[in-house]
């Protein structure tokens, strides 16, 4: 039986008018996830706050958001650069959020520190705003447990690198309002990408599915069945996935898949169980492109 909740974006889009993003955004976490969410909120026109541990974090962050802007401009020269870094702020102290219409965090894959980071936002922030997680993998009811009020509370699962993805995955809690849902969705929508939504559970669709591909062909590569060019382009071009399962791998981060991996392992059994050259790897500081070498060498500037 279907769900009477769920609407999809292409329901929507004919029975409403266009979606504005909100006013202000507040983003807990300012490495290369949260960098790219704030980018994406900029460009549709909101506010944006990031906050982070230190003076020198919230530092590279503001240059990590800057740099990602030109870059948006020397793609679209309609883009009024001066403009939309005016709607840039950073720093350390969460009563920034006090104004927020949206909270994300988006820190480390890791419980406790989503729990606290989740913890810090929702008290600085008014009653009215949404607070959201972009966990890849963690249980968004685990998450919300610890919430005030669970029913704002959701999973805004962004794609890495977020300027050039088209989805975000909303994942709905059993105790989130279908209301905030919607207002989810309409604000994915006026960021130019496509909202999916999904119901909890572990892995939610995306990386549930991602990381089953990107564990076999580690194992492929570990079992020596072909080089890590030839798996990836088995995939781009055989059955034209835009990049290949190692090559995104490297772009996610070894760590972060590793992570989710674990996560999956935990709840969903030894199918997800990493391969021993992913801890290899990892435990090597061989990352990705954020390192400079993963299953492939990375020279660009990271």
């Amino acid at each position: 039986m279907s769900d009477p909740r769920r609407v999809s974006s292409s329901e929507r889009r004919e029975t409403k008018g266009p979606d504005r993003a909100p006013a202000t955004v507040g983003v807990l976490g300012g490495g290369r996830m949260g960098a790219g969410i704030a980018h994406a909120f900029l460009l549709a026109g909101s506010r944006v706050t990031v906050v982070e541990r230190d003076a020198a974090s919230a530092d590279a962050a503001l240059q990590r958001i800057r740099e990602s802007i030109r870059r948006s401009v020397e793609r679209d020269p309609g883009l009024n650069e001066v403009e939309i870094t005016r709607r840039i702020a950073t720093g350390t102290d969460i009563a920034a959020f006090a104004t927020v219409d949206l909270s994300i965090e988006a820190v480390p894959e890791d419980r406790a520190l989503k729990d606290d980071a989740l913890a810090r936002a929702e008290a600085a922030m008014p009653e009215h705003a949404i607070l959201a997680s972009n966990t890849s993998s963690i249980s968004i009811d685990d998450l919300a447990a610890g919430r005030l009020r669970p029913e704002r509370f959701l999973g805004l699962h962004f794609f890495n690198p977020v300027p050039a993805s088209a989805l975000v995955e909303i994942v709905r809690g059993a105790a989130t309002d279908a209301a905030v849902v919607e207002s989810a969705s309409g604000w994915v929508d006026a960021l130019g990408k496509t909202p999916i939504v999904v119901s909890d559970s572990p892995g939610f669709a995306s990386s549930r599915l991602g990381v089953m591909l990107g564990l076999e062909a580690i194992r492929m590569l570990e079992e020596g069945v072909a080089s890590a060019a030839d798996i990836d382009a088995a995939m781009t071009l055989g059955y034209r996935h835009p990049m290949g399962p190692l090559r995104t791998t490297d772009v996610v981060g070894l760590d972060v898949r590793l992570g989710i991996a674990e996560e999956l392992e935990r709840t969903l059994g030894e199918r997800f169980a990493p391969p021993d050259l992913l801890r290899r790897m990892v435990a090597e500081g061989k990352l990705g492109r954020k390192s400079g070498e993963g299953f492939y060498a990375w020279n660009e500037e990271r």
